[in-house]
């Protein structure tokens, strides 16, 4: 059962969470003051849900497996005009997602990443590192954009985001999310956020078969035609590139 929707607020805050219950109360109270957390409760089998309820956090539940599942639903929950993503782990900080959001706030960018910087080694293992230095790569190759890192933690319209029509529901979401928003020509930037050691066992880049998973998602996300989808808005004119 969902809890019921509050008023709107200025910003909605995505959390896909997957067995996350002892980082949830960490992170839930790390979110800014009068922006909501959507915690997508994405089949856990502990007690996640229920602890996020408990901390004040409107819950969906998306029984569908995968990182694009969740942020699909809670990005259909969302009814603020600006929606932030953010991993559920304790890794990235909410406390900095104003940061991220101001850019799409004050109309200068129409998607922000938080560009990750570990504060230990132990934060990024060196395979996943690897794969995101291949990823920025690509990623320049197929739109031009001079990313560095396909960060977790981003923002954007909530109608613009919509109007993309994304379609991955795995590991590819967060890479077809800024293809298609390159395609439409919308301003992407980055911001650095610190990057720490996550709390609980990782799903996807803490493991060699996760992150080749991850890769052959993403891969298929770079073969796609590109797909014509309106701009972010009537300031959108240039591409970021």
């Amino acid at each position: 059962m969902e809890t019921p929707l509050p008023p709107p607020t200025p910003v909605d805050v995505v959390l896909p969470c997957l067995d996350e219950a002892e980082a949830l109360p960490w992170v839930l109270d790390r979110i800014p003051s009068g922006w909501r957390a959507i915690v997508v409760d994405n089949g856990s089998t502990d007690n996640s849900a229920d602890i996020a309820r408990a901390l004040g956090a409107h819950v969906v539940h998306e029984q569908r497996r995968g990182f694009g599942a969740a942020c699909n639903a809670g990005l259909t929950a969302a009814t603020a005009d600006v929606v932030c993503f953010c991993d559920c782990d304790a890794s990235l900080d909410p406390t900095l997602l104003p940061a991220v959001t101001g850019p799409v706030l004050d109309g200068s960018a129409d998607l922000v990443l938080g560009r990750r910087r570990p504060t230990t080694p132990r934060a990024w293992p060196p395979h996943a590192r690897m794969a995101n230095l291949a990823l920025a790569q690509m990623i320049r190759q197929r739109t031009g954009l001079r990313l560095h890192d396909l960060g977790p933690m981003r923002a954007a319209r909530r109608e613009a985001l919509l109007a993309l029509g994304l379609t991955d529901r795995r590991s590819g979401y967060p890479l077809q999310m800024v293809v298609r928003a390159a395609d439409a020509g919308w301003r992407v930037a980055e911001t650095e956020v610190p990057y720490s050691p996550r709390t609980g066992r990782s799903k996807v880049t803490g493991t060699w078969r996760g992150t080749w998973q991850a890769v052959r998602d993403m891969r298929a996300v770079l073969a796609e035609p590109p797909v014509t989808a309106p701009a972010a808005g009537a300031s959108a004119a240039g591409t970021g590139r």
